[in-house]
């Protein structure tokens, strides 16, 4: 057997990316999405893209994703290995210059659908023998206008915050008891609190959304009781964050805030609204049922 060419694709050979058959089980493709470069109007820049080639026929193709603005890739959200290509896709993986996370798209309940959890398996092993570790799972959520606009509770105040120092300090205290697997990560790294909040607040820039739409929300007395950030992102309008500062725990505040946040995108226009949440984050799941929002996939991250 021959040796794997692994490279980057051209505008000019894009075509390639598409010669590997798959039977969209798992990935972006399961969920309709189409792979297409910028210049042909889709998402993907093909230096992005890499395939892997075996006597000229793809056996393994990955494509990362960045923002219209970003300079380099934000995460690798499609990867596909052909059966039997595993050591391919793996060589793949574990060549390519940019060290960003990996997110599996699946469906809901993929582990009970065994062609789904067999194709998802193949790909989990790949990026694991590529040195990749599983980081959490997550729910993928979607609201729209059909799924009716939950009444606001009404409990608490929300204002405007400008000082993005403020903001800064409301990210700590949210993240110094934390259930979000990306947080806790940071916070084990040598940056510990302070990198885990300046990443959220990095994200809330990078965001396409008015800064004013970033709010605190205190209980009538004036007491903080945490932030929402309704943005769009490139792909549309989605729950920013969501984060109950510890103080004022226990109250279902989470809900008071995702409200406030749909109705926000809702005021704005959004015919559909994503969101996402860990899966092992039960109270932050429970808020997300309750106001309407459902679950449309499921994503296996790994680092």
């Amino acid at each position: 057997m021959t040796v794997p060419v692994i490279r980057s694709l051209t505008q000019g050979d894009a075509h390639l990316f598409d010669s590997l058959r798959d039977p969209g089980l798992v990935g972006r493709a399961a969920f309709g999405h189409r792979w297409a470069t910028v210049a042909d109007g889709g998402e993907y820049r093909p230096e992005w893209t890499r395939v892997a080639l075996r006597d000229g026929v793809v056996v393994a193709r990955a494509a990362w994703w960045g923002g219209p603005e970003d300079t380099e890739p934000v995460i690798l959200n499609w990867f596909d290995v052909a059966e039997g290509e595993d050591a391919a896709g793996a060589e793949l993986l574990r060549t390519t210059p940019w060290s960003v996370e990996y997110e599996l798209i699946v469906p809901p309940g993929w582990r009970d659908l065994p062609a789904v959890r067999a194709a998802a398996g193949a790909r989990i092993a790949a990026a694991e023998a590529a040195g990749m570790k599983p980081l959490v799972e997550r729910y993928r959520y979607e609201w729209t206008p059909a799924d009716g606009l939950p009444e606001r509770p009404g409990r608490l105040v929300f204002r405007e915050e400008p000082d993005d120092a403020v903001i800064l300090d409301v990210l700590r205290r949210v993240h110094s008891r934390t259930l979000d697997a990306h947080a806790l990560r940071a916070i084990e790294g040598p940056g510990g609190l302070e990198q885990a909040a300046q990443e959220e607040l990095d994200f809330f820039h990078w965001c396409p959304s008015p800064r004013s739409w970033w709010q605190l929300a205190h209980t009538p007395d004036g007491a903080l009781a945490g932030i929402h950030v309704p943005a769009r992102n490139p792909g549309g309008p989605c729950i920013g964050f969501i984060g109950v500062v510890p103080e004022a725990r226990g109250h279902g505040y989470g809900y008071d805030l995702l409200v406030e946040s749909t109705h926000v995108l809702a005021g704005e226009g959004a015919t559909s609204v994503a969101g996402s949440t860990d899966v092992g984050n039960v109270p932050m799941a429970a808020a997300f049922a309750r106001a309407g929002h459902r679950v449309i996939q499921e994503r296996v991250h790994l680092r």
